[in-house]
């Protein structure tokens, strides 16, 4: 009988800490790291890996731009880039961490809706840090939006929701095959369907939602989201801050979270549970199987 199926969202901030240069040796420092965890939950589950491309994708979107004699490019072909790079990256790390599986990462399109009305409020976090007097003059300079992201302020793009995976059969099929499949990532490259073709459109998909919608078409047993911190928390960074350690789905959905932060991830994770009835975790990037064991994180489950 297969292994049951396991999707784990991977956040681009938590591939990039928050503040750290750019560079492709932290990433990979990173990734070492969160590669070591997944193989643990790898002898008991079939995995599918979801990644975040906020930071990179931003980097990217900066260096495109430096270069004035050529037209930029679009977000959706930037998040393509970044698929194929973090994938191999992680395909890299796994391989090192579990010898005895085949590894694929599938560049994933997803259909948007182009009239979503996420579009005309921008919240996806993209790039790095700056502080609002930099956020503001460099969105003055460039035609961004920027908003605050916690102490700082960073760039914003639109994020319309996934409808639909267009390389779920390919997802599918490799699974079957026993392969360790990335896929997804940056929250899929996304396309809309005009005149009887799919093509591209500027925007970055939230990667926890791409998630919780290739999760429910698997028939995974578990949505896991793994960021840069231990536990949902209400209150966050006050002196009243709370763990939320385990919680029925309708309790979470009762609290708010910052929509360019924590939000997606706990609705993402609610929309999961509400559409499966199975549980999804959110918890710390090092530690994916004590998650899963329930030592960590925060569950939501249907009751």
């Amino acid at each position: 009988m297969s292994k049951p199926i396991i999707v784990v969202a991977v956040g681009g901030n938590a591939l990039l800490q928050r503040g750290e240069v750019m560079s492709c040796q932290n990433q990979q420092k990173s990734i070492a790291q969160t590669a070591r965890s997944l193989a643990e939950l790898s002898k008991d589950y079939r995995l599918v890996i979801v990644h975040g491309n906020g930071p990179q994708v931003g980097l990217l979107s900066l260096q495109n731009d430096a270069y004035k004699e050529c037209p930029a490019y679009p977000f959706d072909v930037l998040g393509a880039e970044t698929q194929g790079m973090i994938g191999y990256l992680f395909q890299q790390g796994l391989n090192a961490a579990i010898d005895d599986r085949y590894t694929t990462t599938i560049l994933t399109r997803i259909v948007v809706d182009e009239n979503d009305p996420a579009i005309a409020n921008p919240s996806k976090f993209i790039g790095p840090i700056y502080n609002e007097d930099q956020a503001k003059s460099l969105a003055e300079q460039n035609n961004w939006v920027v908003k605050p992201d916690g102490a700082h302020w960073r760039r914003v793009v639109p994020s319309p929701a996934p409808k639909e995976v267009l390389e779920i059969k390919a997802i599918k099929d490799l699974l079957d095959k026993e392969h360790l499949v990335i896929c997804g990532g940056g929250g899929g490259a996304p396309v809309i369907e005009k005149d009887g073709a799919y093509v591209g459109f500027e925007a970055v998909i939230d990667k926890d939602m791409t998630a919780a919608l290739i999760a429910e078409e698997l028939g995974a047993e578990h949505l896991l989201i793994l960021t840069d911190g231990t536990h949902v928390c209400l209150d966050w960074g006050t002196p009243q801050e709370e763990k939320i350690e385990r919680i029925a789905v309708a309790k979470m959905k009762q609290y708010s979270f910052p929509a360019g932060s924590m939000g997606p991830k706990v609705d993402a994770c609610c929309q999961f549970v509400e559409n499966t009835g199975h549980k999804s975790y959110i918890g710390d990037l090092a530690y994916a199987s004590e998650i899963i064991q329930r030592t960590s994180g925060t569950v939501i489950e249907a009751v």
